[in-house]
């Protein structure tokens, strides 16, 4: 009997740290008890040790040895850390003496064939509660898979619920999440917001995108080529000191979340731009109220989720490029975002504006997002709406009032 699928023997990649978060952090976000099962568990793994930091009263965890540990040295390892850890890890020597959890990861990189892949995903399968989420981790290197990749990705596209490159890893691994049934929308309310690989932290309480990461390289490699070939003029200089700002740009702090039940926050910084009663029957019947924020070059632009759900449709709206803060701004580009809440249809609109060109959005349909969750950004000045139903919300905002993403309270649930 195999202690977990088994797959192509490959290359040893390793888990560092950052990996082994972003592989735990849908068993870390949840606040309720919540079950999660490793498979392919390593005494001396990081994401053992993730996993077993992710834990708090109400949890249980179970762990089937991988190939580089067995079910003994587990049990000695956990024993070593406390009575605490010890009652609520269980240590099995076989997959099939394991209960169903709410998060199940795979605790050693995927590769082999894309019918191994869908094999072990297959057995996986019957460990998975109603609305679980299965988390893995791939090479993200050509080569280095033989074929696990390109069937994660494919898997992603029916099943996916989040989906992180991390770089900071020896080889870079891409960590996939998947859900094979949907997810009670309530459970929402209970999750604090996932950890994100996209956001690089630079001190304790600043971030900045990776998308400002890898704009700041491109304009220090830009004047590191310049120097190189024109040595003796200054224009390296342009390119080198534009790193700074555009880095900034894309700068992403962390926010401090209301924990009113009731409260609505604001999906990004800027300026109230409008208030008002709606019907959008892309949306369903019944008036909504609409809060706009006009967001300028200066502020903040990663968007957060106003309020817990899960997200029951995405898609992308054709339009023009006017000036966010002008009425011909609603038939400019938008990205619509719908959830599903335990008070109705909630929708946050990302508009572009005179400058955005590009919308990132980050929770795949079926992701169940906290509130104050990052979601994704617009790249430079832009707008957001946020669409609540007008029967079960009150505004608490005014027209110009300067709001802060994931912070500011802009509505309330009656």
């Amino acid at each position: 009997m195999t202690p977990y699928p088994a797959v192509s023997k490959a290359p040893i990649v390793g888990i560092g740290s950052t990996a082994a978060r972003a592989l735990t952090a849908e068993f870390a976000r949840h606040n309720s008890a919540t079950s999660a099962l490793v498979v392919g568990a390593d005494h001396s793994s990081l994401v053992v040790a993730a996993a077993v930091e992710a834990l708090l009263p109400g949890d249980t965890l179970t762990l089937v040895a991988g190939e580089r540990s067995t079910a003994e040295l587990l049990r000695d390892h956990i024993a070593g850390l406390g009575s605490w850890i010890a009652d609520r890890v269980k240590v099995v020597d076989a997959l099939d003496e394991a209960q169903p959890a709410d998060v199940v990861i795979v605790g050693e990189p995927v590769t082999g064939t894309a019918q191994e892949v869908r094999a072990q995903l297959d057995r996986l399968a019957k460990y998975l509660t109603d609305g679980a989420v299965v988390t893995l981790a791939t090479p993200a290197v050509p080569g280095r898979t033989g074929g696990a990749a390109a069937e994660l990705f494919r898997q992603g596209a029916l099943f996916g619920v989040g989906s992180d490159l991390v770089v900071r890893n020896s080889p870079p691994v891409r960590v996939h999440r998947l859900r094979f049934t949907p997810a009670d929308p309530r459970v929402a309310a209970t999750l604090a917001p996932a950890y994100k690989t996209s956001s690089v932290p630079v001190t304790r309480s600043m971030h900045i995108d990776s998308n400002g990461v890898a704009a700041a390289g491109i304009a220090l490699g830009l004047a590191a080529l310049a120097r190189t070939t024109r040595p003796k003029s200054k224009l390296w200089l342009l390119p080198a000191l534009a790193a700074a700002p555009v880095a900034a740009f894309f700068r992403d702090p962390e926010r401090d979340v209301p924990t009113d039940p009731a409260a609505i926050v604001a999906s990004a910084d800027g300026r109230v731009l409008s208030i008002e009663r709606m019907t959008d029957e892309r949306f369903g019947p019944g008036e909504f109220l609409r809060i706009a924020v006009f967001l300028s070059v200066l502020d903040v632009h990663v968007n957060r989720v106003p309020v817990a759900g899960r997200v029951a449709d995405y898609f992308v709206e054709d339009g023009g490029y006017a000036n966010a803060m002008t009425a011909a701004a609603e038939h400019n580009v938008a990205a619509y975002t719908v959830l599903d809440t335990e008070h109705g249809t909630v929708v946050v609109a990302q508009r572009t504006g005179l400058i955005a060109r590009r919308i990132v959005q980050r929770v795949p349909v079926g992701t169940l997002v906290a509130r104050g969750e990052r979601m994704g950004l617009i790249r430079f000045g832009s707008r957001t709406d946020v669409y609540l139903p007008a029967d079960k919300a009150e505004s608490l905002v005014a027209v110009d009032e300067k709001v802060v993403g994931g912070s500011s309270v802009i509505a309330r649930w009656l």
